[in-house]
């Protein structure tokens, strides 16, 4: 293996921590190659990810990459043309570019810009995404979303105290929140987060806070969830691993908030008296607290919250109902909904019709 392709194969391994999509599949370009590219990402199906530089001056305790003793890294230069070289095979058709921080933030920062505008200017015009690290400058900002499709800081945790117990070097306001709001202004709804799950003790209760804070004031198009991993070697590295169901409890949760309209009062039900998600849907917690929904009279709110109706569900249902009654489960498949999913949670008939509860 030649020297290039040894960093490239650490820096594209060393960004698998980075989440551009949920339950995210990486795989390899080649066969058995050191390429990883991600199918389902979001943007484009087949992601590259990497890092400019595989060292890190920071603290993070959770993090491999601040145990690297060889300073791997790619110049700008480097990268754009690897990549654009994969590109142009048609081998990948997204890059999503971030960053150890082995020196200046701002040096780093004016590299990974320095990288997308070779793309740019090379004439790549696919799908960008550019990681923006703490602490860095508004100008760096503003560059990185000109010339990205999408960018992103971790919040990591969901608390200056819970952040301030894994990583020492970050200042949680001045380095992430405030970059975080310039981004909003920058681009937006072309910005993400990621939080890590477990590693700093939180319970479901402060997520929901804390996720409940980010749609509300800075709006970003999608938060993502890692379940927290020990590494060894890391100062976590005896503390327990986060379950990965609670990461997909999160996502579920996430679209309710994001995506059905449930507000975050609503969803604080679904928790238990320790503040925290059992193993099972949110969604289906909060109906089995709830009377049964007449599908023929329901407001679309209503529908919402019925295990297995989604948005276009939902909305086939108003528009279905105006023209013929729902009279039965056998009804709701012209709706494209699986009976068996709602129908604990669903009543039938209208009017003066007597109603009756679907039974399985």
């Amino acid at each position: 293996m030649s020297v290039a392709e040894q960093k490239l194969s650490h820096l594209t391994a060393a960004s698998r921590f980075d989440l551009c999509c949920s339950g995210e599949c990486i795989r390899t370009l080649f066969g058995a190659s050191h390429i990883t590219y991600n199918p389902r990402a979001e943007g484009c199906e087949r992601m590259l990810k990497v890092l400019l530089h595989g060292a890190c001056s920071y603290d993070c305790a959770y993090c491999d990459v601040r145990l690297q003793r060889e300073r791997l890294s790619l110049s700008p230069d480097e990268l754009a043309g690897t990549f654009l070289g994969f590109w142009r095979e048609g081998l990948v058709d997204g890059l999503f570019l971030s960053s150890g921080i082995p020196r200046d933030v701002d040096l780093v920062m004016q590299e990974l810009v320095e990288t997308g505008e070779i793309l740019r200017r090379r004439g790549y015009d696919g799908y960008l995404h550019l990681k923006i690290l703490p602490g860095a400058a508004r100008a760096d900002i503003h560059d990185a979303a000109r010339v990205a499709n999408r960018i992103s800081i971790n919040l990591e945790a969901t608390s200056p105290d819970r952040l301030g117990g894994i990583a020492g070097v970050k200042d949680y306001r001045q380095d992430i929140l405030k970059r975080q709001a310039w981004m909003a202004e920058e681009k937006p709804g072309h910005h993400t987060t990621q939080l890590v799950l477990g590693a700093a003790g939180e319970t479901d209760a402060e997520v929901l806070s804390c996720v409940a804070d980010q749609y509300r004031r800075v709006r970003p198009s999608r938060i993502y969830f890692a379940a927290f991993r020990a590494l060894p070697g890391t100062p976590l590295a005896v503390h327990p691993d986060t379950p990965a169901w609670r990461a997909r409890r999160w996502y579920q949760a996430d679209y309710l908030l994001r995506d059905y309209g449930v507000t975050p009062d609503a969803l604080r039900v679904a928790l238990d008296e320790e503040g925290l998600f059992a193993n099972r849907d949110p969604k289906e917690v909060i109906a089995a607290g709830n009377a049964p929904v007449n599908v023929n009279t329901a407001p679309r709110r209503a529908l919402l919250m019925v295990p297995g109706i989604g948005p276009k569900g939902a909305d086939r249902i108003l528009v279905q109902r105006r023209v013929r009654p729902f009279t039965g489960p056998a009804d709701l498949a012209r709706a494209g909904i699986r009976g068996k999913a709602a129908g604990r949670h669903l009543t039938f008939g209208g009017g003066e019709t007597v109603q009756t509860r679907l039974v399985l």
